[in-house]
């Protein structure tokens, strides 16, 4: 497959991260109400790991398919866990 494919997608979903982002920021500024926002930032916070690990795992499957060692791959999965890991805490 082409490498192409899998940047796009990286692209697009870092994109509609980036319009949920401004969404949240637009409703926090529209209701004005503190805990609304609060809530609103709760839920963007859920939604970030989960945007960090779909666009790790496209790019890392597309470096896959590109004929990168193993090990190398196995380093780039293990410093996204320890990512996820660290900021869960």
């Amino acid at each position: 497959m082409d490498d192409n494919l899998y940047l796009k997608g990286m692209v697009i979903i870092r994109l509609l991260s980036a319009t949920l982002e401004f969404t949240g920021a637009f409703l926090m500024w529209r209701f004005q109400r503190l805990d609304t926002a609060v809530r609103i930032n709760g839920f963007l916070g859920l939604v970030g790991p989960l945007i960090l690990t779909s666009t790790m795992l496209l790019g890392v499957a597309g470096l896959a398919l590109g004929k990168m060692p193993v090990g190398k791959i196995f380093w780039i999965g293990t410093g996204v866990l320890c990512i996820l890991w660290g900021t869960s805490r």
